[in-house]
């Protein structure tokens, strides 16, 4: 049966700051009644590993687990003794993945910078997480890449964001420790069909970020000529409550359940505040509730 974690979409840049403690937002989630919590290896409690033992508890005695962990590596970067380092940071992400029990560690491509070609960052990115991928075996770590849209922390898109470079990205690395995770939304944020790219990938996804995105304003094309250059997400570019924006969720579970899918659906939302957030999980339970009828909710 597919699970239903938790990602803290709404207080990221607090709980990376330190504003926010990480046992704040286990005390938010928990209200949930999710099955576990998806983390970001730059949340500032995560800093010093002596602290990962502790936190991996405090998240286990409320019944849930931490089972992905969310990074952002850069591979797109040209210098080679920086990428080495962004290859270093993900080395580490995939440790403090296996310490907290996570099964699932993030990998992006990196940011889709024009002063390389498409061949360039293609052979950065393959090369970087095939450097990645021993680690993860020996960790008993998978890496879920995402089609990704924009780090909230970064100024560029990403590399891999349209579908063609995606998926060509996905089809170069072949290792049973490599996989998918699909996010809808960022389909739409590429002015794409999300089931367009599903349909191709489905059989590699083994984990989802649930959200849900409208344009508060304005066209993709608006947004296409807005997102570069500012760090974070385009302002009018929104996530919403799930279930109310522009994804249609049966077609997306029913293609993921005739697939054989049985692993985590993460919820990207409560940008807004906790309330929207308990509104998408009720929606979203409701929904594998329909899909994988014997889904047992915490």
């Amino acid at each position: 049966m597919p699970k239903l974690a938790a990602f803290p979409k709404g207080f990221i840049k607090q709980l990376v700051s330190g504003q926010m403690s990480i046992y704040e937002w286990i005390k938010l989630a928990d209200e949930l009644n999710v099955d576990g919590l998806e983390f970001y290896n730059n949340f500032a409690d995560l800093k010093d590993p002596s602290n990962w033992p502790k936190i991996k508890s405090a998240v286990e005695e409320t019944g849930m687990v931490i089972p992905m962990m969310c990074a952002s590596p850069d591979f797109t970067i040209p210098d080679p003794s920086l990428r080495q380092k962004e290859i270093e940071k993900e080395i580490q992400a995939i440790k403090m993945s296996a310490a907290l029990g996570a099964k699932y560690c993030r990998v992006l491509s990196g940011q889709r910078r024009k002063d390389i070609t498409r061949e360039e960052g293609m052979n950065y990115v393959v090369d970087s997480i095939n450097q990645c991928i021993p680690v993860a075996k020996d960790a008993g770590v998978i890496l879920i890449i995402e089609n990704h849209y924009k780090d909230d922390f970064w100024t560029e898109p990403e590399f891999a964001q349209m579908m063609d470079v995606f998926v060509d990205l996905v089809s170069r690395i072949d290792s049973p420790y490599f996989g998918v995770n699909f996010d809808p939304s960022n389909a739409i944020a590429a002015g794409e069909e999300p089931l367009e790219l599903l349909e191709k990938v489905k059989h590699k996804v083994l984990t989802m970020h649930a959200s849900d995105r409208y344009l508060a304003n304005g066209t993709i094309e608006d947004l296409r000529r807005a997102e570069g250059g500012s760090a974070g997400y385009v302002s009018f570019f929104k996530h919403g409550v799930i279930g109310k924006g522009l994804n249609d969720y049966d077609a997306i579970f029913k293609t993921l359940k005739d697939v054989g899918f049985d692993s985590w659906i993460s919820i990207e939302d409560g940008v807004d505040g906790m309330e929207q957030m308990h509104q998408s999980a009720d929606f979203l339970r409701d929904k594998i509730k329909k899909y994988w009828p014997n889904y047992q909710p915490r």
